[in-house]
């Protein structure tokens, strides 16, 4: 069974949901749960970003290696534009997920509320999709600078011959397409869940639109 047929099933199982309510008695109830779920939403968005602030920043206080390689990263333009640009999109994510909530909280129209969701479904798609594109970008560059400000592995590298370059080309193309598979998972279950729900939500007030 294709993932489409699970999705009509496990919609088919909740149809009833809503049986013994009227329109009028529906649409509060789907309103109010639309307004719980992108809330959270928010709330993960804010919490990643407080999440990557750390990772970047509490090892330059805390480890006098990890800040000289940091000073050092940061004199090169790609590097910084990288991580303004990282923190810029983020930003901007929580920024257009508090946006659709206080659009969908103060929203008193069914249509207006199904644009809502179709907007919040798209931001969180394309968050995703500019992550794992990030990453698939981010681990290259990462060897890239750790190659040229790190003489010991620099002269490693130099050193290698055409089967050794093979086996570090196949081993970061590895260690990407893992990593990707790995942060693609965590993305599915963490807003998969939460945008299946919204999805339900959406296909209900279809039913009360018709």
């Amino acid at each position: 069974m294709d993932e489409l047929e699970l999705l009509k099933k496990d919609w088919n199982k909740g149809t009833d949901e809503y049986k013994n309510y009227s329109d009028s008695d529906i649409y509060p109830m789907l309103h109010k749960k639309s307004s719980s779920i992108v809330k959270t939403l928010f709330y993960i968005s804010v919490a990643e970003l407080v999440f990557w602030v750390l990772v970047s920043y509490v090892p330059y206080f805390f480890s006098d290696k990890m800040r000289a390689r940091l000073e050092t990263s940061y004199e090169n333009p790609l590097f910084t534009g990288l991580t303004i640009l990282g923190f810029a999109v983020i930003g901007l994510f929580v920024y257009l997920l508090y946006k659709s909530y206080k659009s969908i909280s103060s929203t008193d129209n069914a249509k207006k509320l199904m644009e809502s969701i179709l907007k919040t479904r798209k931001v969180i798609k394309y968050y995703v999709l500019y992550n794992l594109i990030m990453i698939f970008i981010s681990i290259p560059l990462s060897l890239y600078f750790e190659f040229n400000q790190n003489i010991e592995f620099h002269d490693q590298v130099a050193a290698f011959d055409t089967t050794q370059m093979t086996v570090l080309v196949v081993i970061t193309l590895l260690v990407t397409a893992i990593f990707l598979g790995v942060i693609w998972l965590f993305y599915r279950l963490l807003y998969g869940i939460l945008l299946k729900r919204l999805n339900r939500n959406y296909n209900e007030l279809k039913k009360l639109e018709v």
